[in-house]
């Protein structure tokens, strides 16, 4: 009898996490169970399996589990291991396009409407996603020119009364920071937005057609123009308009395809009764049935616990739904509404959905295929053309920024199984190297690299092979600090930039791969991607600085001002392109000072 079978023999049948490993010992799967025992056998007997499960079991080579008290605890548990290996045989959603949503906090004297792409627990009113052909901007224009609350963002107090600013004149405003509104009406008006963002536009349609009436009988019909222009954008969302559905109703529907191998979901997003648009997603899976599979979707795409639907519309049953929503519950003090839709209007939205699936699908098969060759297919190559130790399942590849040694930094940028892993980027500023010294300032930042390792191995976990960007020298001078801290079981290569030669350990002649080799794309994407990094650090640096000495000379212009200027504007360039009006929604900036800082800007050939 074997490992696998005498482990499979003795497995608890409580409930728990098992964990997966190839030959060399890396994670491929994670996986909770209610009954370990059951579950993990399921993998290995009789039961009918699925190519891509196959696959997988063909290539596991051991396995561990974790008992844990409860179904909740295993949720929990298997998605922080998944979160910190990133097998390749779970689904892993990539954070996918973020699309805009209107934000109010009724908190304030006057609520304002401001566009976010995230949406946090502060207690603020958010709406939308806006998508499929609806612009989020025309949609605060509405809003603006219908109900005229404050376009700008700046804190009011009722008590604290400045100023009004241009909008109040030429009537985009009523300037409630100048007290020319009631916090009562105003109010009013904020209440009027929300009840067209909820879905009722009749309201909203008959102020925009009065207020194109009397704009064209006082023959200003530039802004008749605007007001019409405002009505065509209400009609494109008047017609994502679900009929049959309550127009207070908020769901997601969801639909799942597979051809045994690759996987896609399609999610329709419906929101106040009206039909936004689509998300399409594509991955391999080595889940055992399609029940699970949209399971560990929804898992994946609603813990974050943002814009949490009223319903979950599918057309096939969702496993462990009790156990989502325990935890959905516990974490987010929400939970789903999930619908198994048979009949009516659901059922035609869960046909859309299995429509569009199905369509991607055919789409995306050739999109993986060529993706599994840039990433995991180079990854494995490249431990073989280089002789690698460790299959390079996370890289980490570094690189040097400054103009004549001012202003040095440095970048760790991190690809995990050959795909850019943004949330591991890393960033050092370079402190006790004199000059423009790139030996020095690579040897600095791989000893405070390696000094995380020991101290904080969450955030800075060890690599499998490490990318100098440069040539012999640079990596010589890395090897130094890899032997003065007795490293030997982490792959250390340098990327000459020229002739895109592979410098190895040990090796007197660099490696040179054909330009269309798919290991070689890979290594310079991911120095690209540092080289980006480093760079973008770098001007951040150098523009703050140069925006602090010429806001120093301002008088009256003191770090918590320069600071909410940047906050605001983000940069120079931003500042430097501000409009005196603008600079005045800055917190602490009045009229003098925008004045002062528009004028020293123009001294300094900079506006």
């Amino acid at each position: 009898m074997n490992i696998l079978e005498e482990k499979l023999r003795l497995l608890p049948t409580d409930p728990g996490v098992y964990v997966m490993l190839d030959k060399d010992g890396q994670i491929i799967y994670v996986g909770k169970a209610k009954n370990l025992k059951n579950r993990v056998r399921q993998y290995f007997f009789n039961s009918v399996k699925t190519e891509k499960v196959m696959a997988m079991v063909s290539n596991i080579a051991d396995f561990y589990y974790i008992i844990v008290p409860s179904e909740i605890d295993a949720l929990s548990l298997e998605n922080n291991l998944i979160k910190k290996h990133k097998p390749r045989y779970n689904i892993l959603l990539k954070d996918d396009k973020t699309y805009p949503y209107l934000r109010v906090d009724l908190k304030e004297d006057f609520p304002s409407f401001t566009v976010t792409r995230k949406i946090r627990k502060d207690g603020a009113k958010y709406f939308g996603p806006f998508m499929g052909g609806v612009s989020v901007k025309s949609v605060l224009e509405i809003i603006n020119l219908a109900y005229h609350v404050r376009p700008c963002d700046k804190k009011l107090n009722a008590e604290k009364l400045i100023k009004p600013c241009l909008n109040y004149h030429i009537k985009k405003c009523l300037a409630p920071c100048g007290g020319c509104i009631s916090k009562e009406e105003y109010r009013e008006r904020v209440n009027g937005a929300i009840e067209f963002l909820s879905g009722e536009t009749s309201t909203t349609e008959k102020l925009l057609k009065d207020k194109m009436y009397s704009a064209s009988a006082n023959e200003d019909f530039e802004l008749a123009l605007k007001y019409r222009e405002n009505l065509q954008s209400l009609d494109k969302i008047k017609l994502k308009r679900i009929t049959s559905l309550n127009k207070f109703l908020d769901a997601d529907v969801i639909a799942y395809r597979s051809n045994g191998i690759y996987s896609t979901v399609n999610l329709l997003v419906v929101r106040s009764g009206r039909m936004l648009g689509s998300k399409n997603f594509s991955f391999e899976s080595a889940t055992l049935t399609d029940g699970e599979a949209l399971s560990e979707f929804i898992f994946r795409y609603y813990q974050k616990g943002e814009d949490f639907p009223e319903e979950i519309i599918t057309k096939i049953e969702v496993d462990a739904v009790d156990t989502l929503n325990e935890y959905f519950k516990s974490e987010h003090g929400k939970s789903l509404n999930f619908i198994c839709a048979k009949q009516g209007v659901r059922k035609q939205l869960a046909d859309m959905a299995e429509v569009n699936a199905t369509e991607h699908l055919e789409i995306a098969v050739d999109k993986i295929k060529h993706k599994n060759d840039m990433t995991v297919s180079a990854c494995k190559r490249l431990k073989e053309i280089l002789n690698l130790k460790n299959y390079p399942k996370r890289m980490e590849c570094f690189d040097i920024s400054n103009i004549s040694g001012v202003d040095k930094v440095g970048s760790m940028v991190v690809f995990t199984d050959g795909e850019a892993d943004r949330d591991a980027y890393r960033r050092f500023k370079i402190k006790t190297v004199e000059g423009a010294d790139d030996y020095k300032s690579h040897q600095e930042m791989m000893t405070r690299r390696l000094e995380r390792l020991k101290t904080d191995p969450e955030k800075f976990p060890k690599p499998d092979l490490i990318i100098i960007d440069g040539g012999k020298g640079q990596l010589s001078s890395v090897k130094e600090v890899f032997d003065n801290y007795g490293i030997c079981d982490i792959d250390l290569i340098a990327l000459a930039e020229r002739e895109e030669e592979i410098f190895v350990v040990g090796e007197s002649q660099p490696i040179v791969l054909e330009k269309r080799d798919f290991c070689l794309k890979m290594l310079q994407r991911i120095r690209d991607e540092a080289h980006r990094f480093a760079i973008t650090y770098h001007r951040s640096l150098r523009s703050k600085r140069a925006l602090s000495s010429v806001l120093d000379e301002i008088s009256g212009l003191g770090k918590v001002k320069k600071k909410a200027l940047l906050e605001k504007f983000k940069d120079i360039g931003g500042i430097i392109s501000a409009t005196e009006e603008e600079l005045k929604t800055v917190d602490g900036i009045g009229d003098k000072q925008a004045k002062l800082i528009i004028e020293k800007l123009k001294s300094e050939g900079l506006k």
